[in-house]
C-alpha cells in the first residue's frame, strides 16, 4: 500500500483551480440562462439579490365543452311532437289532469273558502299554470268561437287548444276573445288580448285586473 502526501502548496492549487472551473461553469450557464442580459447586468444582479433563472411551462389547454344545444321551434313543429294524436283526444283521458290542476289552485290560493276575495284568485290564476283548467269562450269578434267549453290541453303565445266534452280539439286564438276560468264556483276572466305570453313568460308579468275587448 503506497500513501501520498500533498504539500499545502498543492492542495491550495488544487482548490484554486477548483473554484475557478466552478465560477467559469456558473457564469457560463448564467449567460444561457439569461441571455437578455448584458454581463454588467447580470454581475450588479448577483451582488444584490438572488437571480430567478427563466423557465417556461406548458400551460394546459382547457377542453371546451361542447354545449348540447336543443330542438329549435321550428324543428319541434317540423317533428310534431306537441300534436296530439286522434285517439288520444277524448275528454274523459283529461278528466283526471283537470282534478289535478283544481287541486294545484287550491294550494296555490291557500284555499278557495267562500270569503276569499275574487281579485285575489283572478291575481293567482293570471300567472298560474293554466293546462287542465276548465275554460270556456264567453265573448269573441268570431262568433262561431263563442260557447266552446272544455280542457285546456296546450297553450302557446297566441292560441288555446281546448278539448271539448264531444271529443273535439278546439284551436281559439287569444285574440279578440274573452274566456272564462271556473274554479269551485269562483269565475275569472281573461281578456285574450292582454294574455298573448307564454305559459313560462307570466310569472313576471303584471296583469290589470280588468281589461276590455274591442269587439
Amino acid at each position: 500500500m503506497h500513501c501520498y502526501f500533498l504539500s499545502p502548496s498543492a492542495v491550495g492549487a488544487d482548490l484554486l483551480l477548483g473554484a475557478q472551473q466552478a465560477e467559469a461553469f456558473v457564469r457560463a450557464f448564467l449567460k444561457r440562462s439569461t441571455p437578455h442580459m448584458s454581463q454588467q447586468a447580470r454581475e450588479d444582479q448577483l451582488q444584490r439579490k438572488a437571480v430567478v433563472l427563466e423557465y417556461s411551462t406548458r400551460r394546459k389547454q382547457k377542453e371546451k365543452k361542447k354545449k348540447s344545444k336543443g330542438l329549435s321551434a321550428r324543428q319541434r313543429r317540423e317533428l310534431r311532437l306537441f300534436d296530439i294524436k286522434p285517439e288520444q283526444q277524448r275528454y274523459s283521458l283529461f278528466l283526471p289532469l283537470h282534478e289535478l290542476w283544481k287541486q294545484y289552485i287550491r294550494d296555490l290560493c291557500g284555499g278557495l273558502k267562500p270569503d276569499t276575495q275574487p281579485q285575489m284568485i283572478q291575481a293567482k290564476l293570471l300567472k298560474a299554470d293554466l293546462h287542465g283548467a276548465l275554460v270556456s269562450v264567453t265573448k269573441s269578434k268570431c262568433p262561431s268561437y263563442v260557447g266552446v267549453t272544455g280542457i285546456l290541453l296546450q297553450e302557446t303565445k297566441h292560441v288555446f287548444k281546448i278539448l271539448t266534452k264531444e271529443d273535439r280539439l278546439k284551436v281559439v286564438p287569444k285574440l279578440n276573445c274573452v274566456f272564462t276560468v271556473e274554479i269551485d264556483g269562483f269565475i275569472s276572466y281573461i281578456y285574450g288580448s292582454k294574455f298573448r305570453l307564454r305559459s313560462s313568460e307570466r310569472s313576471a308579468k303584471k296583469f290589470k285586473t280588468k281589461g276590455t275587448v274591442d269587439l
